[in-house]
Order: structure tokens, then C-alpha cells, then sequence
């Protein structure tokens, strides 16, 4: 039996679990799997950051009186998710004597064009959460008009760390500049567990990273195993502990990475990103555990038209603001 939408309609459940199960524009940040989704029942969280004092416990005779132990302060950040709902519309006349794509004969269904349309929407949302990631990373989530949604350096009292590569000094010692990287995320762990550090950076940096005379001949041997196994050379390069990757994503003519800089983070880690969501302002979802996206449809105009209506309400977090690094060259 084939379900008829102007007829019979989807249900919020529906069309939800059909969206959730298409494809995604996989982009870089969203498959590096920093930000995992934590879905909240409700339109905030809150962050409580409790910073441990560590101190060394001096030894004590046995029987004799043990030291006080030092907590740290607790400190609760509350912050809003964002709601992000995009709506669109499929009428009868779109679809009457509209030939399927790839038949020759076959008219096309009004489900296909429902699908098409909330592929459409899911790419826009995700194309829009993969700069919202980016952003993050950055220390300060931005919308679409650029400006910021949250920023995690104010929002913890943190200033933001710098570090010049000093990539147009031949002298300059580019090993020490990536120790200097991940010695400052170990001593900004704050019991975080780090497995490696990632940097994702500009072209104009990455070239001059492999350029540079200290990097070049290992550059060019990494270059010459990779090009055996015929591996795109841009993503991945490691040197001195960090792995540099190019990113030359831009959405809207804006560029992710600004020309000559990078941006570093943590991998491995336990709670540093995590990814909130909050369920649709649907009366079906109030207080249900929220998944990433919703869609539901209604129909109009003495059902000579379908509705579509599409949201996802996330929020990228990184609460540990210290541990992304800017980079320059």
C-alpha cells in the first residue's frame, strides 16, 4: 500500500524518523566525531564546572590525624539552545505530469518530492551545524549573520591563547611551536583525558607550514609514502605531535578559516565538546528527550498542498575554552 501524503499525511513520528535516517553532508568537523549529541529535555543546560584544587598529600603516621582535602569552587553556567526551523511547501501542481528523474515513463511521486525537499532542509541545517561546530572550536558559536550565539571565552573567564608559528622566519623552530601546543592542553587539562592534538588550518598556512626549511624534507618523505598509496595530501600531515590538516570550507562566500590561520584542539577527549539538543516546540514533544531533528507536515489550501516544516535545536558546547589554540602564521 502506498501512503498518499495530500491524503493520509505523515505523523511528526514519521517524517521525524525519516529525516534522521537520511544521509548527511559530511563535513570535516562533523566527521572528526568531536561534538557527540546529548539530547535534554528541555530548552537550556547547564554546565556546572567544579575547578579541583590538586595539591601533593604529605604522608601522615598511622593512626595520626589525615589533612583536610580542598575542593574547588562550583560554579553552574546555564546557556539557551538555539532553535533553527525552516519551513517549505509542496504543492499538487509540482508534482501532476512531472516524469520520475531517471525514467522515462514513470510519473513522479508526491512522497519522492516530500524527500527531496526534506533532503534539501536537512543539508541546509547541517551545513549550517558544521559551521557552528567550526565556530566552536573557535571559542565563539556563530550564527548566520556572524553574529555570536555564545561565547565560551567570556562565558568562562578564559583568554583566548595565541600562538605565532612565525612561519616566514626560516630560523623559526616549528617542532618547539607544536610542544608548545600541547604542553599548554596538558597543563590546561584539568584531568581531561587528550589522545592527540588536531589542527585544522588555512591553505596559505599549510603551505607555508610544508615549506618551511625545518619541515620540508620530512614533509616530503611523508608526501612521497602517501602519494604511493595515492592519499590526498592536504589531510593529515603530522609534525611534532600535531596532525595539520588544510580546511577550505566556506558557506555564504564567508570562509571558515581566515587566510594565514588554524585552529587547534584536543582529540580523545572525555566532556571538552559535546553536542546539546532540546526538543521541538511541538505539544507531542514537551519534555521528550530530544533527537536531532524533527519534521512534520500539514495540509493546505483544501489539500491541494503539503506543508513541510523542519527543526533542529542544537547547540556545539566546548567547556573547556583553554584547550583550543589559535594558530598564525
Amino acid at each position: 500500500m502506498i501512503l498518499d501524503p495530500f491524503k493520509d499525511g505523515f505523523s511528526l513520528v514519521q517524517l521525524s524518523q525519516a529525516i534522521n535516517v537520511l544521509p548527511n553532508v559530511y563535513d570535516r568537523v562533523t566527521n572528526l566525531g568531536l561534538f557527540n549529541f546529548r539530547g535534554q529535555t528541555n530548552q537550556s543546560v547547564a554546565i556546572e564546572m567544579k575547578n579541583g584544587v590538586l595539591t601533593l598529600v604529605p604522608t601522615t603516621p598511622w593512626g595520626g590525624v589525615a589533612p583536610k582535602n580542598q575542593s574547588g569552587k562550583r560554579n553552574v553556567r546555564t546557556f539557551t539552545i538555539p532553535h533553527m526551523p525552516l519551513e517549505d511547501v509542496v504543492m499538487a501542481a509540482d508534482v501532476m505530469g512531472v516524469r520520475s528523474f531517471g525514467t522515462d515513463n514513470a510519473l513522479e511521486a508526491v512522497t519522492t518530492r516530500v524527500n527531496d525537499k526534506l533532503q534539501e532542509m536537512k543539508n541546509k541545517i547541517d551545513q549550517t551545524m558544521e559551521f557552528r561546530k567550526f565556530t566552536a572550536l573557535q571559542g565563539i558559536v556563530l550564527d548566520a549573520d556572524l553574529s555570536p550565539i555564545e561565547d565560551y571565552f567570556a562565558a568562562f573567564g578564559v583568554t583566548k591563547k595565541v600562538i605565532d608559528f612565525e612561519l616566514d622566519n626560516a630560523n623559526t623552530d616549528v617542532r618547539g611551536k607544536c610542544v608548545e601546543i600541547i604542553r599548554y592542553m596538558e597543563d590546561n587539562a584539568q584531568g581531561e583525558v587528550i589522545t592527540g592534538v588536531h589542527a585544522l588550518v588555512s591553505g596559505e598556512f599549510f603551505d607555508l607550514l610544508i615549506n618551511h626549511k625545518s619541515v620540508r624534507e620530512a614533509y616530503l618523505g611523508w608526501a612521497e609514502a602517501k602519494n604511493a598509496l595515492g592519499g590526498d595530501l592536504r589531510k593529515g600531515f603530522t609534525w611534532g605531535g600535531v596532525t595539520f590538516e588544510e580546511y577550505r570550507a566556506t558557506v555564504d562566500g564567508h570562509r571558515f578559516i581566515a587566510e594565514g590561520k588554524g585552529h587547534a584542539f584536543p582529540q580523545g577527549t572525555n566532556s571538552t565538546f559535546s553536542m546539546y539538543g532540546a526538543p521541538a516546540d511541538f505539544m507531542e514533544t514537551v519534555n521528550t528527550i530530544a533527537i536531532p531533528y524533527y519534521a512534520r507536515q500539514q495540509n493546505k489550501d483544501y489539500n491541494r498542498g503539503i506543508d513541510l516544516h523542519v527543526q533542529s535545536n542544537q547547540l556545539p558546547m566546548v567547556t573547556r575554552p583553554h584547550l583550543i589554540i589559535e594558530l598564525t602564521a
